[in-house]
């Protein structure tokens, strides 16, 4: 089906990504930041994990059937959607980022930017080494924007937000980062092709485990863990219902279900991960900002510091970059192009 219709542009998901991503990095603050709101008693991350993936689950099934996009992962004489054991895997990946990256938020010394700025830069890290390993070129300006991008994480760091990065903190980041890893070996390898039914075969096959297999996981870890985490997971389950914030808790995953949607779209673009990382970090950190200015504005939380205002002015520097490079290439090719000569009638 090389014939397929072309998908939108990258941009028009990269805008989705930050409309969604936007409210849930300011409710997930909210909700686990005592003092901001009632939510009847404090509230661990551990505890809304629960509740969040499974409105994710039920809001990836949802958003499947009603675009029908299901269908590109039926096989020829089946009826049932399934996915291939390494799309299987990537999407296993998949739902580890959704529980570290809600779990980023719940640690109340860091504050959005902060969080936004380690769990992008570490990933930016990432994309020319899995380009490299891959063996695919990286242009001049995803170069440009990926060392604007590290630049925007260093000028957060100088500025003194090192002393507030805990060790629960960096083990998430750093569990957070392993899964993209492992999902960008196999999205290169297997998608990311020109063949626009390829790329969509394989995102909703990721889809159809990402979230499911996180729900599995925490459920087995509620029933059979010990210890305070079980414990809140446990709760998550249960008495988290009870709470008079039940329903903002399940907003909260289907905002996430919202990211994780248009952000497996932007790193499936067929360009290379120093291209479409950029793309996808960018959106989120200048979506951080906007979320911890409206927290700071409507319910006078903590002041977005001048240095992490900075580091996300020189990040969406790099979107700039990205769409002018973009272009740029665009219009050599096509002036590249040999001329077509329209056909003499004999």
């Amino acid at each position: 089906m090389t014939g397929a219709k072309e998908p939108p542009s990258i941009w028009w998901w990269a805008f989705g990504y930050f409309a969604t991503y936007v409210p849930y990095a300011a409710l997930t603050k909210v909700l686990t930041t005592e003092g901001m709101i009632d939510t009847g008693g404090r509230l661990d991350g551990m505890e809304l994990l629960p509740p969040s993936v499974m409105a994710t689950v039920l809001t990836s099934i949802t958003f499947l059937w009603l675009t029908g996009w299901w269908r590109h992962a039926v096989r020829p004489g089946e009826r049932i959607p399934r996915p291939t054991w390494f799309t299987a895997l990537s999407g296993i990946c998949s739902g580890g980022i959704i529980a570290t990256t809600t779990l980023a938020y719940t640690f109340g010394a860091a504050g959005i930017v902060l969080v936004m700025l380690l769990l992008r830069g570490g990933l930016l890290i990432l994309a020319p080494l899995v380009d490299v390993m891959g063996g695919r070129k990286i242009r001049w300006f995803s170069l440009a924007a990926l060392v604007l991008s590290i630049a925007s994480l260093c000028t957060a760091l100088i500025g003194g937000s090192s002393t507030e990065i805990s060790v629960t903190l960096g083990i998430d980041v750093g569990l957070y980062l392993l899964c993209y890893f492992i999902r960008l070996q196999i999205m290169s390898s297997k998608a990311k092709s020109k063949d626009p039914a390829t790329n969509m075969r394989y995102f909703v096959e990721e889809q159809l485990v990402s979230s499911p297999s996180l729900l599995i996981a925490l459920t087995v870890w509620a029933l059979i863990g010990w210890g305070g985490a079980a414990d809140h997971l446990r709760d998550g389950f249960s008495s988290f219902f009870d709470r008079p914030i039940a329903l903002l808790g399940l907003l909260v995953g289907v905002l996430s279900q919202g990211t994780g949607i248009f952000g497996g779209l932007i790193l499936l673009d067929r360009r290379e991960n120093t291209f479409s990382v950029p793309v996808n970090r960018a959106s989120s950190v200048l979506a951080g900002v906007v979320a911890s200015i409206s927290l700071w504005v409507l319910l006078d939380a903590k002041a977005p510091r001048g240095v992490d205002l900075v580091g996300a002015t020189i990040m969406i520097s790099a979107i700039l970059v990205l769409s002018v490079g973009a272009a740029y290439d665009r219009g050599r090719a096509q002036r590249a192009a040999p001329p077509t000569t329209p056909r003499s009638s004999a």
